[in-house]
């Protein structure tokens, strides 16, 4: 599912419980938010995934918000590897930010 800020700010009251910065590849990174229990991708208004130039970026273009959580999440690159049998390593998260609800 997907959501625009506008959208977001068209919620009555509405919490961010968590927000999850991803890293794409270490050059740009893309918001996933959980709003009422769904997690939802930012996108623009034609559907096309929202993309920031670092986690500051976007921290800053949604910190009108309440955010309970933000973390910044970076998956391994180690399954990926050739020749390597594929794994199943967790995700490197780490909390930014966290607020009491």
């Amino acid at each position: 599912m997907r959501i625009t800020v506008e959208q977001l700010k068209n919620r009555n009251n509405a919490s961010i419980e968590l927000m999850e910065i991803l890293s794409l590849e270490g050059q740009s990174y893309m918001a996933r938010l959980t709003v009422d229990g769904q997690q939802m991708i930012l996108s623009d208004e034609r559907g096309t995934t929202t993309q920031f130039r670092s986690t500051w970026h976007a921290q800053d273009m949604l910190s009108s918000f309440h955010i309970l959580e933000t973390q910044v999440v970076h998956l391994s690159a180690y399954n990926e590897m050739v020749g390597m049998e594929p794994s199943s390593a967790e995700p490197l998260r780490v909390r930014v930010q966290r607020q009491k609800p």
